[in-house]
């Protein structure tokens, strides 16, 4: 009986401590938890008031970091960038220049080329950094992305070289002709030989000036303001026109053919010299005795009807490798062809820039040997207008092309040869 009195006893007294012990570690954890952790620390009590808000509507990357260079508080576009992981500036310099402004409180700046994140392809992140003191204890930093701005740069001093060079050919040349004509002054027939080559380069030199005049106007201009509605047969007609006397000097046969009736809505004048670009490209790079052909029609579109254009040839046709590039500025498949044609290298460019402004594209489609097949593709009258008015409505001031220079040319099939007109 005692022995059964005594285990009672122990059990109950090993009820009591267990049941003091779970009520201690209760407490213990309630305690933790209302325990302010160190990031409620740092984003409540230790940014200044204020701040938080203000770093929220800046354009720039921000990251706050602390005295242990934990970070307090950074923007999503730091995130974003890859400055900031697992808590931590994963930017090495950027951390170097925290440290020394939290030592002596001067305010630092330095451009960074930074890797791109995932890309896997060596790109480098241009970037502006600026670190400044936030307070007795902080430290902020501001990154700025100048990619695009160094970007366009580059593609505004390439612009200015190739300019300069178009420009030095032609001027030279005649500065010799002329040179020639004086010292051949009692040679009737060498004057009359130096005299032709000098109107060719006088010509050569006022079409390259008359196209960079296009396309600044392309670029700067809007579209819309002068928008009407333009007859897609007119528009073939006048391009033929233009190309007429080549082609007959080269007895190439143009063609036109498709449905009539259509209509586009834009600017006239650009319109009429994106066509008539491609036409005079598919004259100039065609063989003799060849075919050009140029067909309209309609295709289903979900924002409403296009109007597709194609300016198909039989020419020496464009190299794979190339065809990324050639609706940039100045950039010839063929550089010696393209000057004894008088090409400039700006035609397909101002084609690329209308094509966008009016809401459409232009894509290739060409095998080497066979041949090429131009497309434009643009929104008919009707669609035109209506998205014109949602354009004004949702953005005054649209960008239809905010990477002139990389453009990805989309490659089709060519549409059926057109019938030649009686």
């Amino acid at each position: 009986m005692d022995v059964n009195a005594a285990v009672a006893a122990l059990a109950a007294i090993a009820g009591v401590c267990t049941g003091v012990i779970a009520m201690l570690a209760f407490r213990w954890s309630e305690r933790d938890q209302a325990r302010p952790t160190r990031t409620s620390l740092h984003t409540d009590a230790v940014l200044p008031p204020g701040v938080d808000t203000v770093l929220s509507v800046l354009r720039s990357s921000a990251v706050v970091l602390d005295e242990s260079d934990s970070v307090v508080k950074a923007s999503s576009a730091a995130y974003a960038l890859g400055l900031v992981r697992g808590g931590k500036l994963a930017v090495e310099p950027m951390l170097h220049m925290a440290r020394d402004t939290r030592r002596d409180g001067e305010i630092r700046q330095v451009e960074l080329d930074l890797p791109r994140r995932g890309t896997g392809r060596g790109e480098a992140l241009a970037v502006s950094a600026r670190v400044a003191p936030l307070g007795s204890r902080l430290v902020l930093l501001l990154v700025e992305d100048l990619t695009e701005a160094r970007r366009i740069e580059a593609v505004r001093r390439d612009f200015v070289a190739n300019v300069s060079h178009e420009l030095k050919t032609p001027v030279g040349a005649l500065s010799l002709l002329s040179e020639a004509v004086m010292d051949a002054s009692d040679d009737p027939e060498a004057v009359t030989r130096f005299a032709g080559r000098m109107q060719i380069e006088a010509t050569r030199l006022t079409n390259l000036v008359q196209e960079l005049i296009d396309l600044s106007r392309v670029q700067n201009d809007d579209p819309l303001e002068g928008a009407e509605p333009v007859r897609v047969d007119e528009l073939v007609a006048e391009a033929i026109d233009r190309s007429r006397h080549t082609a007959s000097t080269k007895q190439i046969t143009m063609a036109a053919g498709g449905t009539s009736e259509l209509r586009l809505w834009g600017h006239r004048g650009q319109l009429a010299a994106a066509l008539g670009n491609l036409v005079e490209n598919a004259v100039n790079y065609s063989p003799a005795r060849t075919r050009v052909g140029i067909a309209a029609r309609r295709v289903a579109a979900p924002g409403g009807d296009l109007i597709e254009i194609a300016v198909t040839d039989q020419g020496i046709g464009i190299p794979d490798k190339d065809k990324e590039r050639i609706f940039e500025r100045f950039y010839r498949v063929d550089p010696a062809r393209s000057r004894a044609t008088g090409g400039t290298g700006l035609g397909l460019a101002i084609v690329k820039h209308v094509a966008a402004s009016h809401g459409g594209e232009v894509t290739v489609w060409s095998t080497e040997g066979q041949g090429s097949t131009f497309t434009l593709r643009l929104p008919e009258a009707g669609a035109g207008r209506a998205r014109s008015s949602r354009a004004d409505t949702a953005d005054p001031d649209p960008d239809p092309d905010p990477d002139p220079d990389r453009d990805t040319v989309n490659t089709t099939e060519p549409l059926p040869a057109p019938e030649v007109l009686p």
